[in-house]
């Protein structure tokens, strides 16, 4: 059985990581979607206990603020899930993922693409640095420290405007 040990061990890193990209990516999924039925719980559950989420430099540090705890994580994006909803479409991406393992979690770092509109109308194009420290709290890989900084936000025009969208000519 010794022998298996190595190959043991790096299974269990490569199912911790497989664990906290499934992680994030649950909770993209359910801020996708945020409304006045949105399962707080199931939100709350992809948090440690003890976790802050937080902005980071000057400009989301200030629009969002730091959180500290799960029940004050989830209070605070509990207050996006409105009837009629906040965001009237959101979306997320991810990308140039990285993800180490330290003495007491993982940390990945990610770019982030979010393109929302919003209740009033209002469409932007935002660029987030992502960086998220995982812990393995109850049985499972949770986030631990959330930081989101912007790289930039601006607002764009009707995602969805009826108009033509540009094609090669037919037979060219």
């Amino acid at each position: 059985m010794s022998d298996l040990a190595p190959i043991l061990a790096r299974l269990d890193r490569l199912e911790a990581e497989s664990a906290c990209r499934r992680c994030l990516s649950d909770y993209m999924d359910i801020c996708d979607r945020l409304d006045g039925d949105t399962d707080l719980g199931a939100l709350g559950a992809l948090f440690t206990t003890d976790a802050v989420w937080g902005g980071a430099g000057d400009r989301y540090a200030k629009d969002f603020g730091s959180h500290k705890g799960r029940d004050a994580i989830v209070a605070w994006l509990g207050a996006f899930c409105t009837t009629p909803p906040h965001f009237a479409m959101n979306a997320h991406f991810l990308s140039s993922e990285a993800i180490t393992h330290t003495n007491t979690g993982l940390t990945g770092r990610w770019l982030m693409l979010q393109t929302p509109t919003f209740h009033d109308g209002q469409s932007f194009l935002m660029a987030a640095r992502l960086e998220i420290d995982f812990a393995h709290e109850d049985g499972a890989w949770r986030m631990d420290r959330f930081s989101t900084r912007n790289l930039y936000a601006r607002p764009v025009g009707d995602w969805n405007a009826p108009i033509q969208i540009p094609a090669p000519a037919a037979g060219k």
